[in-house]
C-alpha cells in the first residue's frame, strides 16, 4: 500500500510537534522515521495510523484520503513498544482478538492464528499466558497479533526498545523478512541509529517537527544533509574550513593549514566559502608516506580504549583539534603522546554547509 503524507502539520496547543512533513512511501516499502526525542516521529506515525488528526494537511492510502478515519477504519496494524499483550489471555487468544473484534469466523480464525504463530515461530507456545513468556516471546505475539489481521500497512513504535541488545539484532532481521515475506508497507519509529541502518530501505530524518532529510541508509550515512544528521547518524570528527578551489571532480580546502582533497559534491561552494566537514573515525588510517601530501593530518596519540576486535584512539591535531579514529583487528597498542600521520582518502571527506 502507497502511502503519501500532503503537507501535514500537528499542533499541541502552542507546541508544533510537525511542520509542514511531505513524504511518499512505496508500497511494500520499510520506511523509518529516525531522530531524537521530542523530533515529532512518534506524532506522525500516530497521525498515519489515525491515532492523532493532523492540524492540517492530507494523508492518502493509495489513492484514498483517509484523513478523518479513526484507526479503526484505516487498513492498518500498530506494534507497540510496551505489547499490550492481555494478561489473562493465552497466546492464541490474543493473536486471534482482533479478528474477533472483526468479527472473521471461528474456522478462518482459527486457520489465520496458526499461520500467524507459525510465521513468527512460536506454535509451541500457543496456550502460554503472557508472564510465562520472554520478552523476546512476548514481542512476536505482538507481531502475530498485527500480522494475522491482513493489513495493509504496519506500524512500529520504537517495538524492540525493552529487548536487550542481542534480541534486539536477532529481531531486527526477522521483522525486516517477515514485512518482506508479507508483502506489507512498513513505517518504523526509532531514535536508534543501528536499528534504521540496518534494516531500513529508506530513512527520513526528523528534528523539530521538520523533515530534515530522506535517503537510504547508506547514503545518509556517506552524504549526510548536514551536521546535525552526520552527528546523529554516527560519530564523526567536524573540521573547519575554507574552498581554495572547486574544480572537476574534486574540491580543494584549507583547515587550518592543512590541504584537504575532497570529491566534488552537488552544491556549489565558491572560492573562500567557510564550511563543516566530516570525517568518520572508521575512514582515518595510520599512514607512514613521507612528504607534505593532502589530506594528511599529523596528531599525538592522548587516549586509546581497546575493545578486542577495534582500538578506539583520541588524538589531537598540531592544530588543536581532537581527532577520534579506529583500528580494526589492532595487534599492538599505540602509546600516549605517540606521534603519527593519519590519512584520509577524497571520497571520505565530506562537505557540509556553515549552516545547520
Amino acid at each position: 500500500m502507497r502511502i503519501v503524507i500532503d503537507h501535514v502539520s500537528k499542533s499541541f496547543g502552542k507546541v508544533t510537534a510537525l511542520s509542514d512533513v511531505n513524504l511518499e512511501i512505496g508500497a511494500g516499502e520499510l520506511f523509518f522515521l529516525l531522530g531524537p526525542s521530542g523530533c515529532g516521529k512518534t506524532t506522525l506515525l500516530r497521525c498515519i495510523g489515525g491515532f492523532e488528526q493532523p492540524t492540517a494537511g492530507r494523508i492518502f492510502f493509495g489513492d484514498e484520503d483517509v484523513t478523518g478515519k479513526q484507526a479503526h477504519e484505516r487498513n492498518t496494524a500498530m506494534v507497540f513498544q510496551g505489547y499490550a499483550l492481555w494478561p489473562h489471555m493465552t497466546v492464541a487468544e490474543n493473536v486471534a482478538f482482533g479478528l474477533e473484534m472483526r468479527r472473521v469466523s471461528g474456522a478462518e480464525r482459527a486457520r489465520r492464528v496458526d499461520e500467524a504463530l507459525a510465521r513468527v515461530q512460536i506454535s509451541e507456545l500457543r496456550n502460554r499466558r503472557p508472564n510465562e513468556l520472554s520478552g523476546g516471546q512476548q514481542q512476536r505475539v505482538a507481531l502475530a497479533r498485527t500480522l494475522v489481521v491482513q493489513p495493509g500497512c504496519l506500524l512500529l513504535d520504537e517495538p524492540l526498545a525493552n529487548l536487550d541488545a542481542k534480541l534486539r539484532r536477532d529481531m531486527r532481521r526477522e521483522i525486516r523478512s517477515l514485512c518482506k515475506e508479507s508483502g506489507l508497507t512498513g513505517i518504523y519509529v526509532t531514535h536508534d541509529r543501528q536499528e534504521a541502518l540496518s534494516m531500513a530501505d529508506r530513512v527520513a530524518v526528523l528534528k523539530d517537527g521538520v523533515i530534515r532529510q530522506v535517503a537510504s541508509p547508506q547514503e545518509l550515512y556517506r552524504r549526510p544533509a548536514s551536521a546535525f544528521i552526520a552527528n546523529f547518524i554516527g560519530e564523526t570528527n567536524f573540521l573547519r574550513g575554507k574552498v581554495v578551489a572547486n574544480e572537476p571532480g574534486r574540491v580543494l580546502l584549507d583547515v587550518a593549514g592543512v590541504r584537504l582533497v575532497a570529491e566534488s559534491c552537488p552544491e556549489a561552494f565558491g572560492i573562500g566559502a567557510e564550511v563543516v566537514l566530516s570525517l568518520r573515525p572508521e575512514a582515518l588510517f595510520r599512514t607512514y608516506e613521507a612528504g607534505e601530501g593532502a589530506n594528511r593530518l599529523r596528531v599525538t596519540v592522548r587516549e586509546t580504549s581497546y575493545l578486542g576486535e577495534i582500538a578506539d584512539h583520541i588524538a589531537v591535531s598540531e592544530q588543536g583539534q581532537e581527532i577520534k579514529f579506529f583500528e580494526l583487528n589492532p595487534v599492538g597498542m599505540l602509546r600516549n603522546g605517540e606521534a603519527l600521520t593519519l590519512g584520509v582518502e577524497a571520497r571520505d571527506v565530506v562537505i557540509l554547509p556553515e549552516a545547520d
